[in-house]
């Protein structure tokens, strides 16, 4: 343990969970913690996550000293440990008294770092407000504890959300190491996802006019100023730093990839006993979604799933649709009785389960009720018909008349009348404000992909975050990934791509790109064609991406129950390339680096 090293890691997403940068901060937490004696985890305070989040305690002299002050400049903080694995020393700045400073603050960067915020929102302005607060903290607890022999600080802002704090460290010539680390660039994305082609275009336009004419001019300039002014700066993979030399300047120092937990993971064997107690509620779920319109084997499905933000193209949902669509073109070309089910697991607003969803699954339980309050019954029927007749001897009509007797058929008649219903299965499982124009439901009925009886391929559109208590399959996130046979994250922005690797984690193999920072890292290990699938997206037409990713796609249908075995284990084995325990050495890496820079012997 490093204990003459203060460390402070500021990002919004402490005890505030938005993104996958909340993921990042939390499930290395407590390798950091390991290293430093005195390091802290800065985030915002909001009430509701803080009652659940932070465990408040009392905080050591120096620091409630420094808090009293700080209470009198109008920041207030919280101390405690986060409820995580490491318990890390957490502060969140609760900065509703400071935001009296607001223009004052934006002024002075615009002044010292060409901040451009003029016209910013409350989304940027709250962001700057609570990150000037966290810069003022650590400010207050450098000028307390640096005369102490050995004494070494560090501030590590993630984010734009989190630069105020690095650029008022800067403002004020402080001797702290600062790092900044961008997970994706705010222009690169916001083009990325306008249509525009952003890695064949990188060095070709103008990245300030670009931010001014998307709206995003005041994100931008903070990130730059941030990226230009930090003492080291890092990006979390190989293509983010790409990126970020043609749009904000500089290129990465350090790449920071995002890891995993391992040991925290299930093992493989207890993976294969949730996934089929997993699988049992998604089969029930597609009982009661599909057979109300007409039948087929859900235990014959090969079940396909992608989750994540709405975003339309960086996510690679068009690429998807439309290589589902000719995959089901080539299944029913083929007459095939394969059956593939996916998901589309993308939150978005709306207004409750459609009405027809609840009444199938209503019916559905009520069947499945009876038939289990009559099981002695039919039991015994079964048995007094194989003694009264022979088991040589009996037939299906013998069954049909002794087993299922008149009053038992007509109260499964009755069950049915209510559960079968006209047409085709919906899309969506919720209710969706202005549907016609949702992109998703366009794009699904454009190709063809409509749920009907002969499609092999079939779409289910779940617009909620998968929270376990859903009313639905009432599966969490982890578990519906377990539950299915293959992820397909086919993004075309996507600075690392967590989804694949927590998708392997849970002994799921899955799909993703050359252009996501994981997909790039497996390249580099000479990996991505077995357990985890790096589809090339890099600089190829559109049309051949659709075509090889339906191959892949069909081939994957084919497999046989061995092959997918083998294939989850290889899924498994790969997710451990990511361990945190490997990867947190680049933020050591980085944190000293920014030290001797500070102090100027890493000229």
């Amino acid at each position: 343990m490093d204990s003459d090293r203060f460390v402070f890691e500021c990002s919004w997403e402490v005890c505030h969970k938005i993104g996958g940068i909340y993921t990042v901060v939390k499930s290395k937490a407590a390798l950091l913690s390991d290293k430093y004696k005195n390091y802290f985890l800065i985030g915002p305070y909001f009430k509701r996550n803080a009652d659940i989040d932070l465990e408040e305690k009392e905080p050591p002299s120096y620091l409630k000293r420094i808090f009293d002050d700080l209470k009198d400049e109008g920041i207030v903080c919280h101390y405690g440990s986060w409820n995580i694995k490491g318990n890390p020393k957490t502060i969140l700045i609760d900065f509703s008294d400071y935001w009296e400073n607001k223009d004052g603050i934006k002024k002075k960067f615009w002044d010292d770092f060409r901040v451009d915020s003029l016209r910013s929102g409350s989304e940027f302005d709250e962001a700057v407000v609570w990150a000037s607060a966290a810069g003022r903290l650590i400010e207050k607890v450098f000028l307390s504890e640096r005369d102490k022999q050995g004494v070494e600080f560090v501030c590590h802002s993630h984010e734009w959300l989190a630069g105020a704090a690095l650029l008022y460290i800067k403002s004020r010539g402080l001797r702290i190491g600062t790092v900044f680390t961008t997970h994706a660039t705010i222009l690169g994305r916001t083009l990325a996802a306008s249509g525009f082609d952003l890695y064949d275009n990188l060095s070709s336009f103008d990245p300030e006019a670009e931010a001014k004419k998307h709206g995003v001019i005041d994100k931008w300039s903070m990130e730059k100023a941030c990226a230009n002014n930090a003492d080291i700066f890092t990006t979390v993979s190989e293509i983010t730093s790409i990126e970020a030399e043609h749009i904000l300047g500089r290129k990465a120092d350090v790449l920071l990839m995002n890891g995993l937990d391992v040991d925290n993971l299930p093992t493989y064997e207890d993976l294969a006993v949730l996934h089929k107690k997993n699988k049992k509620k998604i089969h029930d779920f597609l009982r009661y979604y599909f057979h109300p319109y007409y039948y087929f084997d859900v235990t014959d499905t090969s079940i396909f799933f992608i989750v994540g933000r709405y975003e339309f193209k960086n996510k690679g949902i068009d690429v998807l649709i439309d290589a589902l669509a000719k995959l089901n073109d080539r299944l029913k070309k083929e007459r095939s009785t394969k059956t593939i089910i996916c998901f589309f697991w993308i939150p978005r607003e709306v207004h409750g389960v459609r009405p027809e969803i609840s009444t199938n699954k209503i019916s559905y339980i009520d069947l499945k009720d009876f038939i289990h309050e009559n099981l002695h019954e039919l039991e015994n029927n079964i048995v007094a018909n194989i003694v009264k007749t022979g088991i040589s001897r009996i037939t299906v009509d013998d069954l049909s008349k002794n087993v299922f007797h008149q009053e038992l058929i007509t109260a499964i008649k009755k069950r049915e009348v209510g559960f079968i219903k006209q047409g085709n299965p919906p899309l969506a499982t919720h209710n969706i404000p202005f549907e016609a124009q949702d992109i998703i439901i366009q794009n699904l009925l454009k190709t063809g992909l409509d749920n009907k009886e002969d499609d092999r391929v079939k779409v289910i559109f779940y617009p909620i975050y998968l929270s376990g208590v859903d009313g639905l399959t009432d599966l969490s996130y982890y578990d519906a990934m377990n539950a299915c046979h293959l992820g397909i994250f086919p993004s075309y922005y996507e600075p690392w791509g967590y989804t694949p690797l927590e998708a392997a984690a849970v002994g799921i193999p899955s799909v993703t790109t050359d252009l996501a920072g994981f997909g790039r890292f497996l390249k580099s290990k000479d990996e991505g064609d077995s357990g985890i699938y790096v589809l090339e997206r890099f600089k190829r037409p559109y049309d051949k991406i659709v075509e090889s990713l339906s191959d892949v796609l069909y081939d994957y249908s084919r497999l046989d129950t061995s092959t997918r075995v083998k294939q989850k284990i290889r899924a498994k084995e790969l997710s451990t390339l990511a361990d945190w325990k490997i990867f947190v050495k680049n933020y050591f890496d980085a944190h000293d680096l920014a030290v001797k820079k500070m102090a100027g012997t890493n000229q």
